[in-house]
């Protein structure tokens, strides 16, 4: 099994999704190991002194004016970790999770938290047994870290609250630790607020957006060659020469791709109509520009999170030369703005597929294709559901568009009282890349029937492959009215797995 070593200088996004989706071992660098142990030889020599030192030997948030004394401080971490596990509804997922906890490793192991080796060893235990900490939709609002979230996965290595097995069963956290022969920690002084303290969770989600997104962005670039063929569009638009002249590099990205996949094509150009086309739609002939400013975003965003997966995020931290100081680094906002900004842009890419699928359906713009590419229209109906249910998705994408960061809602007393909702940020988007994966399922099932619906045209090479790729996956072709929603779920399936891109790189190659 891959395995991968945290050390102190930050993680790689590779890693997060080795460990969060792969499985991936942890192991601690001897690195690590020292500055660990260097970190807490600070916070030991500040907890024996009379002075009050925020985290150590206080209170928290707006509590932190109490000095609190050596016999009770044990039991502060214990008790900020048990009152802040406060999270309510559904569970998430089990790779956020798996993420969340690799992440809050990472800023352990930077030395900068004043933790024990032990402690950050216990983690590590926890996520190479499979166990994960059973964490609820709601309780982060992306400031002083991913609280609510973060605590129910300390609890976990304090032996309390619920887990999920390895095998997938829910039990008792301290049941699970013992199977697996790892000791319960018990915290001692800023233990329980360095496990508390970090952008982990919106973080981890982010890594898994882009990856996903990467995936997507190439998708819509080949259902959007399908449509310009379905629709006997023209692939002049996508010459290098004029996306030369407006040097976005996502656009030019995106318009290689399209000429790529439509390359040797005996669709492009027909515009077989009584009135000839001297342009094809904006939809049609804009996607490099919508698609490629996305790329951008995503470009921006995968900046912000490479800088964030090299930080140390926890107040308060330790610094090289001893001191130990409070600090705003736990405040999500830059996180939470690419989050949203991410939304907006999966919307809008959305927005532009759903109306080439339209365009497509449409007898009256779809250059000689049957209404809603049905068989024997008024029989049959055709697509005409399938369009309902992608304007649905688009119609939530929308929703989802509207930017949780613009929010904030004070806390703790008005201590807390500007916060960043990047965690809400991370969880709609996740909601949004599901449905933008739907969207373009969609697309895929109209493009390919309409191709198949132009008799006596030959398709480009990449084309034909991913018809026939698709079809050996499951996805019907044009014929009479069937029940659609098993061809639609094949269809997404074969988005998400990856199986589009890879049936066009057959041809086209590697694809930007």
């Amino acid at each position: 099994m891959h395995t991968v070593v945290v050390g102190t200088s930050g993680v790689t996004a590779s890693d997060v999704l080795a460990v969060a989706r792969g499985g991936a071992r942890v192991e601690l660098s001897g690195e690590a190991v020292a500055a660990l142990g260097a970190a807490r030889e600070v916070v030991e020599a500040l907890a024996a002194k009379p002075d009050p030192v925020y985290g150590v030997s206080t209170g928290f948030g707006a509590l932190a004016t109490r000095h609190i004394s050596q016999e009770l401080r044990a039991q502060l971490q214990r008790n900020i970790v048990r009152s802040h596990a406060a999270g309510m509804g559904p569970r998430v997922e089990r790779e956020v999770v798996r993420a969340l906890m690799f992440l809050r490793l990472k800023t352990l192991c930077s030395g900068h938290t004043g933790v024990r080796p032990e402690v950050a060893q216990t983690m590590a235990d926890i996520l190479n047994a499979g166990i994960t900490p059973v964490v609820h939709e709601y309780g982060s609002l992306g400031c002083s870290g991913d609280l609510a979230p973060l605590s129910h996965c300390a609890l976990t290595l304090m032996g309390e609250g619920d887990a999920e097995g390895p095998e997938g069963d829910v039990r008792p956290a301290g049941e699970l630790l013992a199977e697996h022969g790892i000791a319960p920690v018990e915290l001692r002084e800023k233990e329980g607020l360095a496990l508390l303290n970090g952008t982990d969770g919106m973080l981890g989600m982010l890594v898994m957006a882009l990856a996903d997104l990467d995936l997507l962005y190439k998708s819509a670039d080949v259902t959007a060659a399908l449509s310009l063929e379905g629709l006997l569009g023209t692939d002049k638009v996508l010459a290098p020469e004029l996306h030369a002249i407006r040097p976005h590099p996502g656009q030019g990205a995106s318009a290689a791709n399209m000429l790529a996949v439509l390359k040797g094509s005996g669709l492009t150009g027909h515009h077989q109509d009584d009135a000839p086309r001297v342009q094809d739609a904006y939809s049609v002939r804009c996607a490099p520009q919508v698609a490629g400013a996305g790329r951008d975003t995503l470009a921006h965003a995968r900046v912000v999170a490479e800088r964030e997966l090299a930080s140390a995020v926890d107040n308060p931290v330790v610094l090289p030369d001893g001191r130990v100081e409070s600090n705003g680094n736990f405040h999500g906002a830059p996180v939470a703005y690419v989050l949203d900004f991410l939304a907006i842009a999966v919307a809008d890419l959305a927005s532009i597929a759903e109306r080439r699928t339209d365009r497509l359906l449409d007898k009256n713009r779809s250059h000689g294709l049957p209404p809603f590419l049905a068989d024997d229209a008024g029989v049959d109906s055709g697509l005409m559901i399938a369009q309902y249910t992608q304007a649905a998705l688009v119609s939530e994408l929308k929703r989802l568009a509207v930017p949780a960061s613009a929010d904030s809602i004070p806390s703790s007393a008005m201590q807390e009282d500007h916060v960043s909702m990047g965690w809400s940020a991370a969880r709609k988007l996740r909601t949004a890349v599901d449905n933008l994966t739907r969207v373009l399922a969609v697309e895929l099932y109209a493009a390919t029937r309409a191709i198949e619906l132009r008799e006596g045209l030959a398709p480009a090479p990449a084309s034909q492959a991913v018809i026939d790729a698709v079809r050996a996956a499951g996805v019907q072709g044009a014929g009479p009215d069937r029940f659609l929603a098993p061809d639609l779920a094949a269809a997404d399936a074969f988005v998400r797995g990856g199986e589009l891109v890879a049936a066009a790189e057959k041809v086209t190659g590697p694809l930007q």
